[in-house]
């Protein structure tokens, strides 16, 4: 991407760290989201923590969560190849908050 694009993206990420509570998070995600963007978000989510946590099939996940086997290939991928390593440092964040 090049910085053109990337300002943008940097203000609306340093926007949302702004935020400080749950409820102040979901009233403006819904104001930026459609409800199915919300829910593919949701559902991309749920996927993640369900293939760190548990040791289920692409296809029991696919029956927990009604996401596609191409959503939770693609999870799985930035889960544990990709360079980002977003959902890593979330997960390890919660876990470190819940260590249960």
């Amino acid at each position: 991407m090049t910085s053109h694009f990337l300002r943008p993206l940097k203000n609306l990420f340093d926007s949302i760290l702004m935020l400080k509570t749950p409820q102040e998070m979901e009233n403006f995600f819904k104001d930026l989201c459609t409800p199915q963007e919300i829910s593919a978000l949701k559902e991309r989510w749920k996927v993640c923590q369900l293939l760190e946590g548990e040791d289920l099939s692409y296809r029991e996940i696919h029956n927990l969560t009604g996401a596609s086997l191409t959503t939770i290939g693609r999870v799985a991928r930035f889960l544990k190849e990709e360079p980002y390593q977003g959902y890593k440092t979330l997960l390890m964040k919660l876990n470190q908050e819940d260590p249960s």
